[in-house]
């Protein structure tokens, strides 16, 4: 093939030649007719004479044109370039080891590279100083990376808060260099953040530079051990830098990249005396047998490169019978069959042809096809779907490779192979046919998708459907999972390599791969983020769904798309895009799919409060549910109505709603839809002052989140199990579970449920007289909501905040947070919120001596709570409608209205009401 493309050269530069002849041909016969300059005048008198010259010019072009494309190395491909991270394209992701790779028998004495190195950590150690980057640079096969990797064990007791590797593949062929905003959310995974956690967002720039702010904090106070190899560029590599002066970072990399501070340490070929120790070591071979003079040439014909070297060695101990003079006769005719390339090449070319040609016709058959694999490690299973070949098969190849030094091992079974035999790989592989490269994608591909059908039966909801197995998923062999964290262990192992799978799909244009493994990775994607892969991801699809015409699957596609902007607060694109997935299911009379597009535009509406739109939506969803029998989706849509008419102070019809949904989902076996069902009834019987059963339903919800180990929704039962403490008057009590709510927000990276958090413990802060602090903390919460678009959150602190603020006397601060409160819940339809923030209202009014202007908002908030059977707000209003008469008119009047908000209290449970009313009537009859 290098030569194919030597000639293609040749032959478009001797073209050139020719045609830049013929110009100076026809240029001399025109020029006859005018006088040149005198310096050039003897060229004219002689035009054959400039034709000779301009055609020796060419031909010296033509051949430069081949000499430098001779030099460049076998089956590499030009310098790779960071690609800009635009989000077009497939989403990658890096691969994380959370420990280091084994350390190697392949380490010859580095002394002092390794004592430079030590010394140099030592000394910033000892003098409290912050730690440099250090650079290990040198030329491909020198054991750049090797030399990390037992650096990095001899060190790592000095760095007991952890150690990471993470291979940037700068310099992999068939992978693009992993981008910063990858590796990033990668290395904060890794380091326990949770990926909901991890700033998600379009801007590509701006989210690099908050993920790395973050991974600077998180490492700040750290002392730890980052490894990052194979990089491309210090650009590439600059944003993973931790903030902490304790870290130690080596970077690899065949470039020089130092820029500022760095300490370089370059690793250059072993000397020839280490070089042949190497040899010996591995060969095992003893020393005396060996002829040293042949030994010196062996390692030499391998440019004294430690890869060579451990190969040629494993030529020898694998054939007990063969000499020294036997290998290097073998080497020798190696390089004599790579004449082609040069020199420096053929050193390290020559021992990968000698180990191939000593491999077995299957197993060379095999490691070709490991040369097709887009990811960057692969098991036996992976293994298995490249060659297609059985399980057992594949894990006999892998260890015999493993043993020849033509792949190496890597925790938990898991093989790689060096970037310069990867190319050797594929440049074995490019010699055959073309499409054996597009059936190995497409058999690994189907391996994932068969192994990502048995994962998703694990995360996806009892009850819900999942992504179909692929066909011929039964002949395919997969590794157990019996677990729900068995397979997002999985998961999560696999999640670079499956993206690199989908990337090299949609370069091939295997449109249909590309959409079904969008679709298998989906469920995971929706609970462990990051969210913006999941956009890149489910973009792609749509776009593969476009190419092909496929509406049915770019329904899909844009659904999924539209699931996840909901998650990222991006409510408009989330409705742009579920909004096309019901047309788009409309079109193809996908009527299932169709429902489930609506019930999720519904749950967006419900969030941003366009109450009637979610209920429309939710409405006709659940009328499809049940003309198609689908259970569960009926469940769903009547929850979600449910919500809607909560949020619209419809309490009945939001029990009824919900109540059929709890039935639904406890017949299905689904736990985790009861618990939904169960906490929002909880919310809905506390707004109707059934206290007792609101506390019931939620800690029925937080039990089974506990079992689901469901720290997210745990919190929010937390939350609204404080409410109801608070409404029944224990303020500790209510304490402790926002507390609690928030830790578990705070650490989830859930901003909503934080928000809830700190709102409620700002009322609690003002209920225990301490105003001040209650403005701050309400203050926090609303500048939370705005943030999140959350209209009813809002509205709920600014209410809370014109409480605060009248008792410290900041009374045209109340009545303004008042009035937007007001607002809002009336663009909202919260009429139940409505009556509260009017009960707030008249209280301000009547302690500043208007007690007239505050019965009327008493009286507008006794009928909206009667209207929405709130009793809470109704009881609130009567005894403000009480006192205010008392002011007024005196006590007479007053009884009545107050002795009735006795009644609706002591139905409540709210004892510290009662007995306030009861001393004020006692007072009087005093």
């Amino acid at each position: 093939m290098r030569s194919r493309r030597g000639a293609a050269i040749a032959l478009v530069a001797g073209g050139g030649a020719v045609t830049t002849m013929l110009v100076g041909l026809v240029t001399n016969a025109v020029s006859a007719q005018s006088h040149w300059p005198s310096w050039l005048g003897w060229l004219q008198s002689r035009p054959w004479l400039s034709f000779v010259i301009l055609g020796v010019v060419a031909a010296g072009l033509t051949a430069l044109l081949a000499l430098l494309d001779d030099h460049r190395a076998p089956g590499r491909t030009p310098d790779p370039r960071v690609r800009p991270d635009d989000g077009s394209g497939p989403p990658g992701a890096a691969l994380v080891l959370r420990s280091l790779p084994r350390d190697t028998t392949a380490f010859i004495d580095r002394s002092a590279e390794l004592e430079l190195l030590v010394r140099s950590v030592r000394a910033s150690q000892e003098n409290d100083e912050a730690l440099p980057v250090h650079v290990i640079d040198g030329m491909p096969g020198v054991g750049k990376t090797t030399f990390a990797v037992h650096a990095g064990h001899v060190l790592s007791e000095r760095f007991p808060d952890g150690q990471l590797f993470v291979n940037l593949n700068g310099h992999t062929t068939g992978r693009s260099p992993v981008q910063a905003t990858e590796a990033l959310a990668s290395l904060l995974t890794a380091a326990g953040v949770p990926t909901q956690q991890i700033p998600v967002g379009d801007d590509v720039s701006a989210i690099t530079e908050a993920r790395a702010a973050m991974w600077r904090s998180r490492l700040a106070e750290k002392k730890a051990l980052l490894i990052l190899d194979n990089a491309a560029s210090y650009r590439q590599f600059e944003p993973l830098l931790p903030g902490g002066s304790g870290c130690l970072v080596l970077v690899t990399s065949r470039k020089r990249l130092a820029v500022h501070e760095e300490v370089v340490l370059p690793v250059e070929a072993l000397p020839p005396d280490h070089a042949v120790d190497l040899f010996v070591r591995l060969s095992g071979r003893p020393a005396d047998t060996l002829d040293r003079d042949v030994l010196e040439e062996l390692v030499r014909l391998c440019g004294h490169l430690p890869l060579g070297v451990s190969l040629l060695a494993a030529r020898l101990r694998h054939h007990p019978s063969w000499s020294v003079e036997d290998l290097r006769e073998r080497l020798v005719a190696a390089r004599d069959r790579l004449g082609e390339l040069r020199a420096g090449e053929r050193a390290v070319a020559a021992t990968f042809d000698l180990s191939y040609r000593d491999l077995a016709p299957e197993r060379q058959r095999f490691f070709q096809g490991l040369g097709f694999y887009p990811g960057t490690d692969l098991d036996a299973y992976v293994g298995a779907a490249l060659g297609a070949v059985s399980l057992a098969v594949a894990r006999q190849q892998l260890d015999a490779l493993y043993d020849a030094h033509l792949i190496d091992e890597h925790p938990g079974s898991r093989y790689r192979l060096h970037d310069l035999l990867r190319d050797y790989a594929r440049g074995l592989a490019d010699e055959g046919d073309s499409m054996d490269h597009v059936q190995a994608v497409q058999r690994v591909c189907t391996y994932y998708l068969a192994a990502l059908a048995v994962a998703n039966g694990h995360i996806v909801r009892d009850g819900a459907g999942g992504p179909p197995s692929p066909d011929g998923a039964s002949q395919v062999e997969i590794p157990a999972m019996e677990s729900r964290t068995a397979a997002l262990g999985w998961l999560e192992n696999e999640r670079p390599n499956v993206l690199a799978c989908i990337r090299e799909a949609n370069e091939f244009a295997l449109h249909d791969l590309v959409i079904r493994l969008a679709a298998a990775m989906a469920p995971f994607l929706r609970q462990a983020g990051p969210w913006d892969q999941a956009v890149g991801l489910h973009r792609t699809a749509a776009e593969a769904a476009r190419h092909t015409g496929d509406q049915r699957a770019l329904a899909g596609a844009l659904t999924e798309l539209g699931v996840v902007r909901r998650f990222m607060a991006a409510y408009p694109e989330a409705t742009e895009a579920l909004n096309e997935a019901v047309t788009q299911y409309e079109a193809v009379g996908d009527r299932r799919g169709k429902a489930d597009a609506l019930n999720q535009v519904g749950i967006v509406w419900y969030l941003t409060a366009d109450n009637d739109a979610g209920a429309r939506a939710q409405t006709e969803a659940l009328a499809l549910y049940r003309e198609l029998g689908d259970r569960h989706g009926q469940a769903n849509s009547l929850a979600d109505l449910g919500m809607v008419r909560r949020q619209t102070s419809r309490f009945d019809a939001s029990v009824e709603a919900q109540s059929e949904a709890l039935s639904i989902y406890r017949e299905l076996g689904d736990r985790y839809g009861e618990a939904n069902s169960l906490r929002d009834l909880g919310i809905v019987h506390c707004l109707m002052g059934e206290y007792a059963l609101a506390s019931q339903r939620q800690r029925e919800a937080f039990d089974i989140y506990k079992e689901l180990d469901d720290r997210v929704h745990q919190a929010y039962a937390l939350n609204e199990l404080g409410v109801v403490r608070r409404l029944t008057g224990d303020l500790d009590g209510a304490r402790e579970a926002h507390t609690q709510a928030l830790e578990h927000y705070s650490d989830l990276g859930d901003r909503f449920g934080r928000a809830n958090s700190i709102r409620h413990l700002g009322v609690l802060d003002r209920l225990s007289g301490d105003a001040p602090t209650a403005i701050r903390v309400l203050e926090e919460a609303l500048e939370a909501y705005r943030d999140l678009g959350s209209r009813g959150g809002e509205a709920a602190s600014l209410s809370e905040l014109g409480v605060a603020r009248g008792l410290v006397g900041e009374q045209d601060g109340a009545v303004e947070a008042f009035g937007q409160s007001l607002e809002i819940l009336r663009e909202l339809g919260d009429r139940c919120g409505e009556a509260e923030v009017l009960n707030h209202w008249g209280a301000l009014s009547r302690m500043s001596g208007d007690p007239a202007a505050g019965r009327g908002r008493f009286e507008q908030a006794l009928g909206l709570a009667r209207d929405v059977r709130c009793p809470l707000e109704t009881a609130r209003a009567l005894e403000g409608i009480g006192r205010c008469d008392w002011m007024v008119d005196g006590p007479v009047l007053a009884e009545g209205p107050l002795r009735e908000a006795v009644t609706v209290y002591r139905r409540l449970g709210v004892s510290a009401s009662v007995d306030d009313i009861e001393r004020l009537l006692a007072s009087q009859a005093g």
